[in-house]
């Protein structure tokens, strides 16, 4: 891989995040996290995009410092084209754009999806980078999908979520339990005090690679509303058993589609990426897949499977690489096929 010196700007929904990498050794990976929509339960498209254009100044400032280079050593700019926020993806492409013509240097455009499972090729995102082809299981607030990876730019969805996503769904159960948003990493947080066997939830029945969450939260709901009715401490005095049982049922979800795939390609390279790939309960469900299926498997550093500019960085440079480029006429897209 060569040394050019690449800036990678991230803004597809609440995080404003900019990078550099030289290679593909990360220099420098910083991101500006937006509080103001926990009061609200979600995030408020407005106001992520107002925070995106008081934050992408400074943070991409910190990021060049931090790497130590002078601006004028940064060989191109890649950024996040979507999909996403169309507000918050306008603010960081409009500002790549800007960079770009002042510094006189190439436009790379980058699918977010795309580079949360390209994240894997960061210099120490694993000991190891995935060998094509690989199966990658791709977790987010947004996205739930298996991906056929056959090259870098070669990538198939087999199979995606036909309504939530499992991050939507941690957080609409987590919003039940009355917990903060996001509610993914408390459950996680809470589960490991509880009985992952204490209660038990409708999971779907689908024939292919698949996914649905609608029916395991509407599960829970009835069960909590009816369990309240008879005592309206329920939810306080099971909290713990309630986050690890949900938790058991989403990540058995996942890990059951991935598994059938895996067997019916033949496929024992298995990676995971995206927001919900922190998860500790999905990690160690990985690990105990690569002892019994004898599965060769990749879960990234944890920086780099929530949104972060270091993964639109390592495809920017891969693209890179290969010379494409785009030209100023590029607009952001909210929704961008993989």
């Amino acid at each position: 891989m060569n040394d050019s010196i690449i800036l990678g700007i991230e803004s597809s929904c609440d995080d404003t995040s900019a990078a550099i990498i030289k290679g593909n050794r990360i220099l420098s990976n910083i991101a500006a996290n937006q509080a103001v929509h926990k009061e609200y339960g979600g995030v408020v498209p407005e106001l992520a995009s107002r925070a995106h254009q008081q934050n992408i100044i400074p943070v991409v400032e910190k990021s060049i410092t931090k790497a130590n280079i002078q601006q004028n050593a940064i060989s191109a700019i890649g950024f996040t084209r979507g999909p996403g926020l169309l507000g918050s993806l306008l603010v960081g492409t409009s500002f790549a754009k800007s960079l770009a013509m002042s510094l006189d240097v190439p436009l790379i455009e980058v699918n977010h999806l795309q580079a949360h499972i390209l994240a894997h090729f960061i210099e120490d995102a694993n000991p190891m980078p995935p060998k094509f082809p690989f199966l990658c299981l791709t977790v987010s607030g947004g996205h739930t999908m298996i991906v056929l990876v056959k090259d870098y730019f070669d990538m198939e969805i087999i199979g995606k979520t036909t309504d939530d996503a499992a991050g939507e769904a941690f957080d609409k159960i987590g919003k039940i339990f009355d917990l903060d948003y996001p509610a993914g990493p408390i459950i996680d947080r809470l589960a490991k005090e509880g009985n992952p066997d204490a209660f038990q939830f409708n999971k779907p029945k689908l024939g292919n690679y698949d996914y649905s969450f609608s029916g395991i939260k509407t599960s829970v709901l009835y069960f909590i509303q009816k369990e309240v009715r008879k005592n309206p401490d329920f939810i306080k005095e099971n909290l713990y058993d309630l986050c690890a049982s949900v938790q058991k049922a989403i990540i058995e979800i996942l890990m059951n589609k991935l598994e059938k795939a895996s067997k019916e390609l033949g496929i024992k390279e298995v990676a995971i990426a995206g927001g919900v790939s922190a998860n500790s309960a999905l990690r160690k469900a990985m690990q105990d897949h690569e002892e019994r299926s004898g599965w060769n498997i990749y879960i990234p550093k944890f920086e780099y499977t929530t949104d972060n500019a270091a993964m639109i960085a390592m495809v920017a440079q891969l693209k890179f690489e290969k010379g494409e480029f785009t030209d100023l006429r590029t607009t952001a897209t909210a929704k961008y096929d993989l």
